[in-house]
């Protein structure tokens, strides 16, 4: 599975990075474990858009550094490229929802 992210993800990650060390580290222990998830049956798991090429799945994201505190994850799986793309990132404390614009933005320049 190849794993890539779109720029503003990058900015955020690394935004992120800066507050909370262990991230890095904690994004590559989700990347092994998100492909043997079955996120139809998991609560740290939504579907926020989906269709015959691909899913926008929003995810509880764990970081050590927060200690029982999460982030929240929204990324897009595409099994017949098998390719994840990460289109955003935030602390649920800062941010109540996902960015809908973003997302919609994403939909229609993958179509």
């Amino acid at each position: 599975m190849n794993f890539k992210e779109i720029n503003e993800f990058s900015r955020e990650f690394k935004k992120l990075l800066k507050k909370y060390k262990t991230l890095k580290q904690d994004l590559d222990n989700f990347k092994k474990s998100v492909l043997a998830v079955d996120f139809l049956k998991n609560k740290n798991f939504a579907v926020l858009y989906s269709d015959e090429r691909m899913k926008i799945i929003k995810a509880r994201f764990f970081c050590r550094y927060l200690r029982g505190k999460t982030l929240r994850i929204i990324y897009s799986l595409c099994e017949e490229k098998e390719e994840i793309e990460f289109v955003e990132i935030y602390f649920k404390g800062n941010k109540a929802n996902e960015d809908r614009e973003r997302i919609k933005q994403y939909i229609e320049s993958n179509r």
